[in-house]
């Protein structure tokens, strides 16, 4: 993995409320608080953690709360991966800390778990860590935005290309647990969509497993053509590194992470990652608007750059605080009030461009497949991706008449 270097001190300091623009306060004289609740220690501690963090405090920042009369604080917890961990700290903010809104929440679980407190409590809740579609399905909440990607929006994208590419036959190594579990469920679809078959799956225990090889053994095995891999995180990539070493690809056998992110890239190497194909609806180097929330990040998390996850972080925050600034100080104070502001308003920001929420929570932009460059091909630095194909904001994410959210008129 690819370590974010924040020193520990800066980091832990966070855990106390940080007041970044002092202002006018608020309705009940207090300021607006954020909680960026994340994983700052365990596997997901580098595609989201503390970059999702700065990435939340960047959005304040640009946005200027002082100018516009208002106060923003910031403060982060780690839920360890834990949906009982997590709940509790969602509990404890919004009824003794005076938290208004919860961003991140990598963890499908984690974030189903925080989600339901949010709701009972009326609070904001910003997804952009989790995948599961349930957010804005069978668990969707009218105080529930899902910001950068779903595990529908990545299969579309991967399932279906890579069969008409040839890839008709497939074995799933898949972490076990809501997340990897989805991430399947919605692949597998659009792989028989397109005339393909899974013919297999090893699920591994989460969190904690580090030896795939086993797995990695049965799929070669199987003599899919595809080997397809629903982890996240370091999961993901000892997964993708082990299979190198395995020799994988030389066996004639593809291998699709289907949740693949930058940090990945990062952390393995052009030479282990080569040719791959992922999915990403935020690229650094996509266009002047993304290099320059890129630029301004940089120095304030190592020179590195943002994933899909991180960048959802910042763009859900800053839209939060435009529908904040259009609402009267005495609306805030209702999660549900603020979601629905959010909705009723255009989205636009440097990392994802103009866009819009649904009435489900869903919120809508394109999404950008992408294929890993050889060495030589990258001129250093960051420089790890060419853009393949984009599927339009309209097109990439599930239709809403198809999720069963139930508050959904119609």
């Amino acid at each position: 993995m690819s370590t974010i270097s924040i020193p520990r001190r800066t980091l832990m300091a966070g855990a106390a409320a940080a007041t970044l623009l002092p202002a006018r306060p608020r309705a009940q004289n207090r300021p607006y608080r954020i909680g960026v609740l994340s994983d700052f220690s365990g596997p997901f501690r580098d595609d989201s953690g503390p970059t999702s963090l700065a990435a939340v405090r960047q959005a304040v920042e640009d946005f200027g709360p002082a100018a516009r009369g208002m106060t923003v604080e910031v403060i982060m917890a780690d839920h360890q991966n834990r949906p009982d961990t997590g709940s509790a700290i969602a509990r404890r903010w919004f009824d003794v800390d005076g938290v208004d809104a919860v961003v991140d929440l990598v963890g499908s679980a984690v974030a189903l778990a925080v989600a339901g407190v949010a709701r009972e409590k009326d609070k904001v809740c910003i997804v952009s860590g989790a995948g599961t579609v349930d957010l804005t399905g069978a668990q969707c909440s009218p105080n529930t935005v899902h910001w950068a990607y779903d595990t529908w929006m990545l299969a579309k994208s991967n399932g279906g290309t890579t069969v008409r590419t040839g890839g008709d036959t497939w074995f799933f190594i898949t972490a076990d647990y809501a997340f990897g579990q989805a991430l399947q469920r919605d692949t597998t679809p659009f792989i028989e969509a397109a005339g393909g078959r899974v013919i297999g799956t090893a699920r591994h225990p989460f969190p904690g497993t580090t030896d795939f090889s086993s797995y990695i053994v049965q799929a070669v095995s199987s003599r899919a053509k595809v080997l397809g891999i629903a982890n996240a995180g370091s999961d993901l990539s000892n997964t993708l590194r082990q299979a190198a070493e395995f020799g994988v690809t030389r066996r004639g056998m593809r291998v699709v992470g289907l949740v693949m992110v930058l940090t990945n890239i990062k952390a393995l190497g052009l030479d282990a990652t080569a040719g791959l194909q992922f999915t990403e609806t935020f690229y650094w180097d996509l266009n002047e608007r993304t290099r320059a929330v890129s630029n301004r990040i940089a120095p304030k998390i190592g020179g590195n750059r943002m994933n899909m996850l991180q960048a959802g972080c910042y763009g859900g925050t800053a839209h939060l605080l435009k529908a904040l600034a259009d609402m009267p100080p005495a609306e805030r104070s209702s999660g549900r009030a603020v979601v629905q502001r959010m909705k009723a308003m255009p989205t636009d920001d440097d990392a994802f461009g103009p866009g819009r929420i649904r009435e489900d929570g869903r919120k809508l932009h394109p999404a950008y497949l992408l294929q890993v460059k050889t060495p030589q091909e990258s001129t250093g630095g960051w420089d790890f991706c060419k853009l393949v194909a984009t599927t339009p904001a309209d097109e990439a994410f599930r239709p809403m008449s198809e999720g069963g959210c139930a508050f959904v008129r119609g």
